[in-house]
């Protein structure tokens, strides 16, 4: 009898868990959607997201964020061209060809990584790749390269992690299978585990790319915060996240709900995000 009460107690308080992360997502999208989908509908749709003019404090005001969402799709992109394959490639290289000496100080580092708070990043771009990109191309420096670049070595950490995780987690029979087969050690990896692990890797990369998007302090300070449509990725840029958290602290009216009108359309972003992955594996499956 006290091994059932006590085994309903836990279950209640991990069914409570459950609920309450349930309750404040559901809050969060309350809040969000309440505020900011009237400001849409009464601006318009259209002009809303396809408006290339964002002059809030202008009479009269413009509420347009294209430059914004193309900014965050043109660094998620990059930082995705530039952490991915180098994160993936070094989960197999830990789990597979790292000495036990090398992996002893390489995977701290790589933990260490994902717990350096982001305006530590942020001064190592402004310090590091802003002057190198200046030197290269003139101007400012701080560019959608210089962005997407930083970005792809923030969500380096949580990439490797989780793929490294993946891979360890397949079974040897698949690799021993291949090499039975007469596969060589790199075709065994490539061909046989690495697809095996590819569920959680796909994880891997989906909280990156949602890591990447969110990422705000580090994209003010190198980013060049210009509210234009970038031509190139030799030119400045403001991601959405940037956008809010710059203008929040003054805005007031119609000014506040346009951001948080933008806090909407990065959510659903994000969703849509989530939402592709999720099809993608069903069908890699």
């Amino acid at each position: 009898m006290h091994s059932k009460g006590f085994e309903k107690t836990w279950e209640f308080i991990f069914l409570l868990c459950s609920l309450i992360s349930v309750l404040s997502i559901i809050v969060i999208c309350y809040f969000i959607f309440k505020n900011g989908v009237p400001f849409i509908l009464e601006t318009g749709i259209a002009k809303f997201l396809m408006g290339t003019d964002w002059k809030p404090t202008a009479a009269p005001p413009s509420f347009g964020i294209l430059p914004m969402i193309v900014g965050s799709v043109y660094v998620t992109i990059g930082s995705i061209i530039v952490g991915v394959p180098i994160g993936v490639l070094t989960a197999v290289f830990m789990a597979f060809y790292c000495p036990s000496r090398l992996y002893k100080i390489l995977k701290p580092a790589v933990n260490l990584m994902a717990g350096i708070p982001s305006i530590i990043y942020g001064f190592f771009g402004l310090m590091v790749f802003v002057p190198i990109v200046r030197g290269w191309w003139g101007g400012t420096g701080m560019t959608v390269f210089t962005a997407s670049v930083l970005l792809g070595i923030m969500i380096l950490p949580t990439i490797i992690g989780l793929s490294e995780s993946s891979l360890r987690s397949v079974p040897t029979s698949y690799y021993q299978g291949s090499i039975a087969l007469g596969a060589t050690h790199e075709r065994s990896l490539m061909r046989v585990v690495v697809p095996a692990a590819k569920s959680g890797i796909l994880a891997a990369i989906i909280l990156g790319i949602g890591r990447s998007i969110g990422e705000t302090m580090a994209v003010i300070m190198i980013a060049g915060n210009q509210p234009i449509v970038p031509e190139s990725i030799k030119m400045g840029t403001r991601t959405m996240t940037a956008n809010i958290v710059l203008e929040m602290a003054y805005a007031t009216g119609a000014h506040r709900e346009a951001l948080i009108a933008t806090g909407v359309v990065l959510f659903i972003f994000i969703l849509l995000i989530n939402l592709i992955f999720n099809v993608v594996k069903r069908r890699m499956d």
